[in-house]
């Protein structure tokens, strides 16, 4: 494993927690601002904890990109993004033609903040749109209106073509409550007419102890069945395959060139360091996720502070990821995963790659027969959109043979 050479960094304000959340957040209010009113000292209480977090890591290795997600960043003023940035190029250093990207909320931002996110470093923008139905929004518990959207949208368009930013990108969640095949195909549409080079679609998925995990032990959530699921996930593979964009990872499509740098620093199991509430970090193999709530985060930071940093942050610590989460994440990628590749990282011999593969092959044979899986030597990758749709059977059967690999493999 290579020094790792990409950041995400937490910010974990919201003006209010969406129905679909279980993030670690803090929400603060509509009119919640970084610098001054709602809020505004509890940002920068936790700033100055992030900060001294960020500083017991003595690494120097210039960092290649940088991700600063929530939350809702862009409650942040650009003068408190600029710290930010500052410090990490201060601490690790910065490569030339670095990738810096800052989720924005389009109910959080104007013109002129975003203009001075540019002005201080940020040169990628991922918009968090949603929907761009209004009744859904509303649904959701969204506070961005549409008129919000398409202003920002149109902005980064301009920014994009007058060369401010490299790329920007929106989200879009499918398989929300009410939503029908006819009206996901409109979704679709107005996000390619927006311009938008990368659009990234996640699935809903109902955690416990959100408002939508409530609403659906009353039987008050009206999502679409699995049939409906499966076919709404076809049409978001075709419709954006036909309009230029290639799915380079389960849940992110792009035109050429503008695929996310950071993205696929996880899916391809490099390292990376994460900072802030319940970031998760994985620089030298091993995850860790930090405390997920404000004062256990705090005393958390002081004790790294009297105690020394977590193991997992020490190099002298370095192993590989965990070859069972190579596999899993690697097989959300377009290309797939070699496998002879992978196992010989993680230290196996050819004679015990050889052997473990084709024990995973023997599981995978239904898989491979049927067209959801594709073979070509070492190579896995799962089809798009069929294998893609299926995936977790697939996973499912990895961690079954997984489970199943006599002890000094997986040690």
């Amino acid at each position: 494993m290579s020094s790792p050479r990409s950041a995400y960094v937490h910010i974990p304000f919201c003006h209010r927690r969406c129905f679909y959340c279980d993030f670690p957040i803090v929400p603060l209010g509509d009119k919640a601002n970084g610098e001054s009113g709602s809020g505004s000292l509890s940002i920068k209480s936790y700033l100055d904890f992030l900060f001294r977090e960020i500083v017991l890591v003595d690494h120097k290795t210039p960092l290649s990109t940088i991700y600063i997600g929530g939350g809702t960043p862009s409650i942040l003023s650009a003068d408190q993004i600029q710290s930010i940035l500052k410090l990490l190029e201060n601490q690790f250093g910065l490569q030339d033609g670095a990738e810096v990207t800052i989720e924005v909320d389009p109910a959080s931002i104007s013109f002129k903040t975003l203009k001075d996110y540019l002005m201080v470093g940020i040169n990628r923008v991922s918009l968090g749109v949603q929907s761009f139905d209004s009744y859904i929004l509303k649904k959701i518990g969204r506070i961005h209106s549409l008129d919000d959207i398409y202003k920002c949208c149109e902005w980064l368009n301009s920014f994009y073509e007058n060369g401010d930013i490299f790329s920007w990108s929106i989200d879009l969640i499918q398989n929300l409550p009410d939503q029908t095949l006819n009206q996901w195909r409109e979704q679709l549409d107005k996000a390619i007419n927006t311009l938008a080079p990368h659009i990234s679609v996640y699935d809903l998925s109902i955690e416990p102890g959100t408002v939508f995990e409530k609403r659906q032990s009353l039987g008050k959530l009206n999502l679409p069945d699995e049939e409906l699921s499966a076919d709404i996930f076809r049409m978001t593979s075709v419709v954006l395959s036909n309009a230029g964009f290639a799915r380079y990872e389960l849940s992110n499509f792009a035109k050429p060139m503008h695929s996310s740098r950071h993205n696929r620093v996880y899916w391809s199991s490099r390292g990376w360091w994460g900072f802030g509430l319940g970031a998760t970090s994985a620089p030298w193999g091993t995850r860790f996720t930090r405390p997920r709530t404000r004062d256990l985060y705090y005393k958390w930071v002081v004790s790294q502070e009297h105690n020394g940093i977590h193991d997992s942050l020490k190099r002298c610590n370095k192993k590989p990821i965990a070859l069972d989460d190579q596999l899993i994440v690697g097989l959300r990628r377009r290309e797939g995963l070699d496998f002879q590749f992978v196992g010989r990282n993680y230290g196996w011999s050819e004679s015990q790659c050889q052997k473990y593969f084709n024990a995973l092959l023997s599981k995978l044979i239904p898989y491979l027969n049927s067209g959801l899986i594709e073979r070509r030597g070492w190579n896995l990758k799962l089809t798009d959109p069929a294998g893609m749709e299926l995936s977790n059977q697939v996973l499912i059967k990895i961690l079954l043979w997984w489970e199943k690999l006599p002890l000094d493999a997986v040690r």
